[in-house]
């Protein structure tokens, strides 16, 4: 296969764009070793390089087991370029040996307490917070939407599902404090709650729960029938 010079593609069928646009996991192996190498050479380019050493190679298997030696004896590659490649291949070698990463699950109200009451028990302003979640009730992220004043904080279902959709969460609980210490969801609390559930059940995105986090005490929203 012969693949076309980088600047003679369109801008949205180039590698690097569209990486951008698609994400890494829709490109093939030799889209992304073209993105490692850069740049290509006067006779080749940088997808015709990629090519090549695949064609070398056969699979990211043995292109991990080739010496940098190896792949500077191929035109165009070199020690540096070389060099990119065996980094780049080492890093995925590490990030895969690495254990897996043990998340908080959510089963009940306690376990969101559990997380956030010593952090939020004290602030003398209202944190607005959404603990996001997969598919198993797994935490992926603790995100910070907004900080209000002493008693309001302004949450635009913009913001909160621009940050749920960035991390593939399948479902949120939303959290904030209340620095008189009272955790009495107010009418505001309980409008705002309600906006937001609405927004998610258009988006695909749940909103499980809302938790008000006073001193050393809690209302969930759930447990009260106000979602």
């Amino acid at each position: 296969m012969t693949y076309p010079v980088m600047r003679e593609l369109p801008p949205e069928q180039r590698p690097r764009e569209r990486m951008l646009k698609e994400g890494a996991a829709n490109l093939s192996d030799i889209d992304l070793l073209a993105i490692m190498l850069r740049t290509g050479t006067a006779r080749a380019s940088a997808m015709e390089l990629a090519a090549e050493i695949f064609s070398r190679f056969k699979d990211l298997r043995a292109l991990a087991q080739a010496t940098i030696e190896e792949l500077s004896e191929i035109k165009g590659v070199g020690p540096v370029k070389a060099v990119q490649v065996k980094a780049a291949l080492e890093l995925g070698k590490r990030l895969a040996a690495l254990p897996a990463e043990e998340r908080p699950v959510i089963r009940c109200p306690e376990d969101v307490c559990s997380l956030v009451m010593e952090d939020l028990r004290d602030k003398d302003r209202e944190y607005f917070q959404a603990l996001l979640l997969n598919t198993k009730n797994q935490v992926l992220a603790r995100e910070t939407i907004s900080i209000g004043t002493l008693n309001s904080s302004m949450v635009h279902p913009r913001e909160l599902f621009k940050t749920a959709i960035r991390r593939s969460a399948a479902s949120l609980i939303l959290v904030h404090n209340h620095p008189s210490g009272d955790p009495t969801p107010s009418r505001e609390d309980i409008a705002l709650t309600k906006r937001l559930v609405e927004a998610g059940q258009i988006i695909g995105i749940d909103v499980l729960d809302h938790i008000v986090i006073g001193d050393n005490r809690f209302a969930s929203m759930k447990s009260k029938g106000l979602i």
